[in-house]
């Protein structure tokens, strides 16, 4: 809508007034009297420069806005990141709070063991007491009738006090094979005790270390959601941080076999997991077979490929894995059992057709400062004979390539740690392979044992163990 311009009405409006004057001299509008108006219309170049400024206002308002859509974008980026992370972390504290618990049964059923052995022993203690009492009253009866005896002469002695001499001397050797048994029943119980302990003591790390897992997924979980659009990064993961079992520090008096062939020469026939004492080591579980005829301590195991044995050289140092099923016991262990020397490295090996096999080696191990270098003198055996130039070999993994750099100068790279050699040296901590859905040979199965270039061998079931040399030999 247009606007007449105020001035120009003025104007009109003075124009129509009638202004008397004289006759003598004309009518004469007086316009020098009418005062100056200013223009209510904005000059052109301030019209411009307040279209250029609205233009420029809205140029950064469209770039504050794709700004701010970025940053809500951003945002919703990183609650996703969060919803996941909370998730997993979810799923991983009830796996912990599960293992928790059974961590605590298994406690309590050996406290319940604990507690019957400690009753046992108390009864055989008293029982034992009462019996010595028994003996020294049959020793005081034996005395004075000695005492007799020496005051009679030898033709007064009658038949029947002979008889009862000789059936006291029968009733002391009863009591004193009686008493020979429950001390050895007693010092049995002693070491079954020791090994409960043993037990109760790593389910007590264990649930320290669930405990300590469970706070750290507390506190990861009280993260602010008002700092997520300045986080940054927004959720950080550590995963170097860990309890190692190995760090643990068990001081009690225990009498501990020295490894598992001690254990069967005290009566142990069952294959399974029992606590040691290597000499100059602390205590630790080892998985024992019992099943050729003496005891034997395993340090290696797989069965069907469920564990990754390609891991670092730190898992390998300490050992990985579960005794009752695959594992590897760790080089540390293996150093203390092979320094109590005239140590025999058993090799055990099971094909697909269930056909067993085995070798072994007199076996020396060198510690940590020479990378736990091997050195091995071929014995006997079914297998052919892989390993005859691993004598001074160092141990490597595939994070620290202790020999002569193998794993970057063979055409396939190595897996898992082991003392390599050469290239394609037999390898029993390599990758387990399985048959693939339209596979057409089994020979690729399982692990390789390799006695040529181009001959090997595949087995579903590996075992390696250690013995004394002056063990029973095997079967």
């Amino acid at each position: 809508m247009k606007t007449t311009p105020v001035p120009v009405v003025f104007l009109l409006v003075l124009a129509s007034v009638p202004v008397p004057c004289d006759s003598s001299q004309p009518p004469v509008l007086g316009l020098e009297a009418l005062p100056e108006t200013r223009s209510l219309f904005a000059p052109l170049d301030d019209v411009h420069l307040l279209s250029s400024g609205l233009l420029q206002l809205g140029q950064s308002m469209r770039e504050f806005v794709q700004k701010t859509k970025g940053q809500i974008n951003t945002i919703f980026q990183k609650l996703n990141i969060f919803d996941r992370s909370f998730v997993r972390l979810t799923a991983l504290a009830g796996e912990i709070k599960e293992s928790e618990e059974e961590l605590k049964q298994t406690a309590a059923v050996l406290n319940t063991h604990n507690e019957e052995i400690k009753e046992l022993s108390e009864k055989i203690s008293v029982k034992v007491e009462s019996i010595l009492q028994e003996k020294g009253q049959l020793l005081n009866k034996v005395e004075i009738m000695e005492e007799k005896l020496s005051s009679l002469s030898v033709d007064l002695v009658t038949v029947r006090q002979a008889a009862e001499i000789n059936s006291l001397r029968e009733v002391i050797q009863r009591q004193e094979q009686s008493i020979n048994n429950l001390l050895a029943a007693m010092v049995e119980q002693g070491r079954h005790l020791d090994h409960q302990t043993m037990k109760i003591k790593l389910l007590e790390e264990k649930l320290a270390a669930s405990a300590s897992a469970q706070e750290t997924f507390e506190k990861m979980a009280e993260v602010s959601m008002s700092e997520l659009p300045t986080a940054a990064p927004f959720l950080t993961s550590d995963t170097s941080s860990s309890t190692t079992m190995s760090e643990m520090n068990i001081l009690f008096a225990a009498d501990f076999p020295s490894d598992c062939s001690e254990l069967f020469d005290r009566g142990e026939r069952a294959n399974g997991t029992y606590a040691i004492k290597p000499n100059g080591s602390e205590p630790f579980m080892v998985f024992c077979d019992m099943s050729r005829g003496r005891g034997a301590t395993v340090i290696q195991q797989r069965r069907d490929g469920s564990m990754n044995f390609d891991q670092p050289w730190e898992k390998y140092e300490n050992g990985f894995g579960e005794l009752q099923g695959e594992f590897w016991l760790g080089l540390k262990k293996m150093y203390s059992l092979a320094s109590q020397g005239n140590s025999v490295l058993h090799i055990q090996l099971e094909d697909w057709k269930q056909n067993r096999h085995f070798i072994e080696y007199r076996f020396y191990l060198e510690g940590p400062v020479s990378n736990y270098a091997i050195r091995l003198v071929y014995l006997s055996g079914s297998l052919p004979n892989p390993l005859s130039n691993h004598t001074g070999v160092v141990f490597s993994t595939k994070d620290r390539d202790n020999g002569r750099h193998w794993a970057s100068r063979c055409p396939h790279p190595q897996s898992g740690g082991w003392w390599f050699s050469s290239c394609g040296d037999t390898n029993l901590n390599e990758r387990y392979s399985r048959v693939r859905a339209n596979g057409r040979s089994e020979r690729r199965r399982g692990i390789q044992w390799r006695s040529g270039r181009k001959t090997s061998h595949s087995f579903a079931f590996t075992q390696i163990s250690i013995r004394p040399m002056d063990s029973v030999n095997s079967l």
